[in-house]
């Protein structure tokens, strides 16, 4: 077995409560007040139910590491509030519920290839690769000789999430996207 302290919390850790249930760091903030002991704000998500809580911790803390199981998989398609993902190598389909994939939807589409993590053969999140290319389908036109002068402008991307991205860039372009902060990183 595994443990963790509170004080060593990093975005992304999965780790067991005292009431048995799996959480994972989706933001944290270690604390050191002028007067008084340090503490571990974080923030965590319920990887079964979804549901989202705060909580203070001493750093001493000690919790379990949770065994995370993770696969790379297909986006086949959705239907209704469920999202469906085929196993490359059996080609079962596992659906998932929306609220498990709403931030990883900014950047895939159908057919895309994402990581999906497993507890107890239970699926819980999913996480597309840390870069991508999508075509932006709305945005001004770009302006000719942009490229030496700095600024930025909104695009849609094919996905519907809106990023920023350089005055010189026009619509119908592929763009590389970085999944983890969201940022324009080039044409594609």
């Amino acid at each position: 077995m595994a443990y963790i302290t509170a004080g060593d919390f990093r975005k992304g850790i999965t780790f067991e409560i005292e009431n048995g249930s799996v959480q994972v760091i989706i933001d944290f903030q270690h604390v050191k007040p002028g007067k008084g002991a340090a503490f571990v704000r974080a923030k965590m998500r319920n990887v079964m139910t979804g549901s989202v809580i705060e909580r203070t911790f001493n750093p001493n803390e000690k919790f379990e590491l949770a065994h995370i199981e993770r696969k790379k998989m297909d986006y086949s398609y959705n239907d209704g509030d469920l999202y469906y993902f085929m196993d490359t190598e059996t080609y079962d389909l596992i659906p998932m519920n929306k609220e498990l994939v709403e931030d990883a939807l900014r950047f895939i589409k159908e057919g895309s290839q994402v990581d999906v993590a497993f507890y107890k053969g239970s699926a819980f999140s999913v996480e597309p690769e840390n870069f991508v290319e999508l075509q932006i389908v709305e945005c001004e036109p770009g302006l000719p000789g942009a490229t030496a002068q700095p600024g930025t402008k909104s695009a849609v991307l094919e996905t519907g999430f809106s990023i920023q991205v350089p005055l010189f860039v026009n619509e119908g372009e592929i763009v590389r996207v970085d999944t983890r902060t969201g940022e324009y990183m080039s044409r594609a």
